[in-house]
């Protein structure tokens, strides 16, 4: 038998008989509880069982690495998918990918419930325990079409990414077998630490005209302790819900007879918007942008001439045939915001030109998608327009940055990253077919992000149809990543609208750069990210009460309408429960809306002209936090102080009066 050289992780060189396996080598070299799941071979990943019969450099792939976790996570969709063939087996296995923390498999098969997804649990973990074998097979295209006959999604598949000539893999586990090109885990062993999470309903190739497909959520790691602390994240995070909390504070509300999707906002959320939008005006006035009011609907034209009908019809609503032409609900606010530009003639001393608005836009989201104020169907748009030369670009970019920098500090937001969103030059359909505009914008940004010294990572495919962006991304209490701000660079607005001014010799000039941004996303979408921030414990300014005054007895009533009314007349929002429930009950009532301070009103309160303050916020460190006998006047000073300041920080609690 020949013999071959095995170089392990660039370190050691071993000699051993041809037709050994990559996880023989492996643990061989480390041991059965290294804790490998997989091997790269000479670059590829392959699966333990994977015969060695020529010189070659070996590395383990670890099931805690970003590696070791996506074939985990894989192998755990297949265990899955083997479980419900076995308790449905006329359900069909559709497709099923890791994804951050899980993974997903979506079936044709009826909608399942929890005790179904339980059940579905302890069947997978008998799987676990029977320790089956997961075996890769090649197979020839009539063979492979032959095993999958009755499953038509299954031959879709092969008919777009395998073709009708060649054959492929699939992966077997006990009677269960999946096309897949792997690599896998050894068996079902190594998938213990996993835990079945949600279903939802999805539509095949997220085409709402194709299959009602049922989706299986689940979460899986390398240990018990990464998934005991993936748990515990989504403990917190549940406390943190904002559909949750914003049901107990009374900010919106969506009822089925207005339709999924369309929040209204309650007395106490159009406060909190109200203050976000002024907080906005006040720095864009400081920006020197000019604000404008367009309609909610227009025009096919327009939206054909936008590139938003070509390109973004999937996310707009159905056309409205009226007497004079074809209507549409706006998704965005910019092909109006053009129209704004090109109204007269403009010149090079009126750039940059910044306009903006606080625009209600329609998106046709798939009801599944559609998530408290997250994923909506109407939205508060906090949309801007810049019209710039190309040198104006970079000083703008630079300023929004900034800008965007100011309010996260301003609203307490610290774990977020910049992205460059680039365009996907391989997958060019749902883009504008400019390739050296798309190198040149893209290296522009690049080069201001690199000059501003700002870290940011790069991401193909995830630019807008007409040009490169700079997405702000936000990590939610349960760590999932989202998009919160956008700085955009289009350079296809100046050709399709025509925009111009008149250069410095009075010539017309097209060069029009526009840079589109929303440092504060949507009211909805922030307002969900503020909520789940300070799981409803908002800083004062922003608290929808700002003081919750509490009476102990029925005796202190009039003192509780003077202590109001002085509070009222310096702006700050208050709320009076002086009614003959005990102090107790009172407070546990008033604890769910969550206001800054509560004041507590007694006999010593009443004569002495002070108040008592507490600040009761459950699960925050400073929760039952009570300062006595602080005089009214320096109560009111302080407070004012704070909220005219937009303070963070509650600076009454550590009064030590």
């Amino acid at each position: 038998m020949s013999m071959i050289s095995v170089e392990i992780n660039d370190k050691e060189t071993h000699e051993y008989a041809s037709g050994i396996s990559a996880g023989e080598v492996l643990e061989n070299v480390y041991g059965k509880r290294y804790g490998a799941v997989a091997a790269v071979v000479d670059g590829i990943e392959r699966d333990m069982s994977f015969i060695l019969d020529s010189n070659c450099k070996i590395e383990p792939i670890l099931g805690e690495s970003d590696e070791g976790l996506y074939i985990l996570r894989h192998s755990c969709a297949h265990l899955l998918a083997q479980a419900v063939v076995e308790m449905f087996p006329n359900a069909k296995p559709t497709i099923g990918p890791p994804i951050d923390h899980g993974f997903y498999y979506d079936f044709h098969m009826d909608p399942i419930g929890d005790s179904e997804l339980k059940e579905l649990e302890k069947r997978m973990n008998k799987l676990v325990r029977a320790n089956i074998k997961i075996e890769r097979e090649e197979h020839e295209n009539n063979a492979l079409r032959e095993i999958f006959s009755d499953n038509e999604f299954k031959i879709e598949i092969m008919d777009d990414k395998i073709g009708h000539d060649i054959g492929s893999s699939a992966y077997r586990q006990g009677d269960f077998i999946d096309l897949c090109r792997g690599p896998h885990v050894p068996s079902t062993s190594h998938l213990r630490w996993f835990k079945l999470t949600s279903t939802s309903q999805a539509y095949w190739r997220a085409d709402r005209n194709r299959e009602t497909l049922t989706r299986i959520y689940g979460m899986c790691y390398a240990t018990k302790e990464g998934l005991k602390e993936r748990q515990r994240q989504i403990e917190e995070a549940s406390k943190r819900d904002h559909k949750k909390i914003g049901k107990e504070m009374e900010l919106y509300m969506i009822d089925e007879l207005i339709g999924k999707g369309l929040p209204v906002w309650l007395p106490n959320g159009e406060i909190l918007k109200s203050e976000i939008e002024n907080y906005a005006l006040e720095t864009e006035e400081s920006y020197d942008y000019q604000r404008v009011t367009t309609p909610a609907l227009a025009k096919q034209e327009l939206f054909e001439c936008s590139g938003h009908l070509p390109h973004y019809s999937d996310g707009m609503y159905p056309p409205m045939e009226m007497d004079d032409g074809t209507y549409y609900l706006k998704a965005m606010n910019c092909p109006m915001h053009h129209l704004v530009y090109r109204n007269k003639k403009r010149s090079y001393r009126e750039l940059p030109f910044r306009i903006a608005e606080y625009g209600t836009c329609y998106r046709n989201e798939m009801s599944g998608a559609l998530a408290g104020l997250l994923r909506v169907r109407m939205l508060s748009m906090n949309d801007a327009h810049i019209y710039c030369t190309l040198d104006q670009v970079g000083q703008e970019v630079a300023n929004n940055i900034k800008m965007v920098q100011d309010y996260y500090s301003k609203f307490g937001f610290e774990n977020y990253h910049f992205r460059l969103s680039l365009w996907d030059s391989e997958n060019t359909e749902k883009y504008i077919k400019q390739p050296e505009n798309w190198t040149s914008t893209q290296n522009h940004l690049r080069e201001i992000l690199d000059e501003l010294e700002v870290p940011y990572v790069e991401a193909i495919g995830e630019a807008a149809f007409y040009g490169p962006k700079i997405d702000i991304q936000f990590t939610t209490a349960l760590g999932r990543e989202e998009s919160m701000s956008t700085i955009q660079l289009d350079f296809a607005a100046k050709e399709r609208f025509e925009l111009s001014y008149k250069d410095e010799n009075g010539n017309e000039n097209g060069e029009v750069f526009v840079i589109h941004r929303a440092p504060l996303s949507t009211h909805e979408r922030f307002v969900a990210f503020l909520t789940e921030h300070w799981a409803g414990n908002f800083p004062t300014w922003l608290s929808p009460i700002q003081v919750q005054i509490i009476t102990i007895s029925e005796k202190q009533k009039q003192y509780a309408s003077k202590v109001a009314s002085i509070l009222k007349e310096r702006k700050i929002r208050v709320s009076v429960d002086d009614s003959d429930a005990t102090i107790g009950k009172k407070i546990r009532m008033h604890r769910k809306m969550r206001p800054a301070y509560m004041l507590i009103l007694g006999e010593d309160e009443e004569n002495g002209n002070t108040v008592s303050i507490r600040i009761d916020r459950k699960g925050d460190s400073r929760s039952g936090d009570q300062c006595n006998g602080v005089h009214l006047e320096q109560f009111i000073t302080d407070l004012t102080t704070e909220v005219n300041s937009r303070s963070l920080r509650l600076s009454l609690v550590t009064n030590e009066n």
